[in-house]
């Protein structure tokens, strides 16, 4: 990948008019909670900061982490994955630096689906069923098999008593219907697509499976942060104006907020699916309006990724992240207040 970089001179939220943007490479996951990112292009978030952002999709945000180590890409919506973890641990600096996606309660965005005949003809009840099943997830490391392990936990089983199979979210739903795989932990809004095809049943909410997890993150390169550290404090101020504007478009669950028609606009605009009524549907992620990120969820989720031998050596959660992007962003937007809903 051809990499651009241009300098401008930034000079405080939204004072950068630069007759030449600086290009951003960002990786996306092709979810709904890539949508903070989406709205800030829109709107016109990015082009105040004198920033050109160019998405680049990827499968899962575990895949995103070699071309962040490479300096391919500047930005990610990514995964707190074990390769992350291993990246660091190999000198590679990249940061986790804001909340993408969480699972506050009623926020349960990557929900763990059921083929909808075997819930028909008795054979899934309980989680416990899950035991011998294939069960899709997006790829080997990634946050969403620290879910798993808490959905495991709650029946008494192990990791080992299921078969998992990496697919890209949107295979998820195809796998469904083909009956490739028996259940999925799948993000919106691919979730909503196996439910509405006929292919699936969801079984329970990750908000219920794994509350607050910290399930998506936005990760910096090491290149973007030392040599262009004035763009990477433009690009969290207008995400985060972007997360605000997110946050006035949820109500009760949904994306039903007071300028949601907005916001579903924008998603159909820059995504697959061009149907309103889908997002209308879908469970949407929880995305702190200040950006700040869990700490105890990425520990817990450190700590599996340990026991089950994908991350090995020396490394804490301390070091990945790098909260002084979203200080200084939140210092310069002052304290988020949301709409009357």
């Amino acid at each position: 990948m051809c990499k651009v970089v241009v300098a401008v001179a930034l000079c405080g939220a939204g004072a950068a008019h630069a007759a030449t943007p600086t290009v951003v490479h960002v990786g996306i996951a092709n979810a709904s909670s890539d949508v903070a990112f989406f709205i800030a292009d829109k709107k016109g978030y990015f082009r105040a900061e004198g920033i050109d952002a160019r998405f680049v999709p990827f499968d899962s945000g575990a895949k995103m982490v070699a071309p962040l180590g490479a300096g391919q890409l500047d930005v990610a919506g990514g995964s707190p994955s074990a390769g992350l973890y291993n990246a660091v641990m190999r000198g590679i600096g990249i940061k986790i630096v804001a909340d993408k996606g969480s699972t506050p309660p009623g926020y349960g965005y990557q929900p763990l689906l059921v083929r909808k005949d075997l819930v028909a003809s008795g054979r899934y009840k309980t989680l416990a069923d899950l035991k011998g099943m294939k069960v899709a997830g997006s790829a080997t490391g990634s946050a969403s098999t620290s879910t798993m392990n808490e959905a495991l936990k709650k029946a008494g089983l192990k990791p080992g008593d299921v078969e998992r199979i990496y697919l890209g979210f949107p295979q998820h739903v195809m796998a469904l219907e083909n009956k490739a795989v028996d259940a999925a932990l799948t993000t919106e809004p691919s979730a909503t697509e196996a439910v509405r095809s006929g292919a699936a049943v969801r079984v329970m909410g990750d908000d219920q499976i794994y509350p607050n997890h910290q399930l998506a993150v936005v990760l910096y390169s090491n290149t973007f942060i030392h040599d262009h550290p004035a763009t990477a404090k433009a690009f969290m101020r207008a995400y985060l104006r972007a997360v605000r504007d997110y946050n006035d478009a949820l109500k009760d669950g949904k994306i039903a907020g007071p300028n949601a028609d907005e916001v579903i606009a924008i998603l159909t605009q820059y995504t697959s699916i061009k149907d309103p009524s889908v997002y209308r549907t879908i469970v949407p992620q929880g995305t702190n309006p200040d950006g700040k990120v869990n700490i105890a969820s990425l520990e817990n989720d450190l700590a599996y990724f340990r026991s089950q031998g994908v991350v090995k050596g020396n490394v804490s959660v301390a070091q990945v992240v790098d909260t002084s992007f979203v200080d200084q962003a939140d210092a310069a937007l002052g304290p988020y207040q949301p709409r009357a809903k």
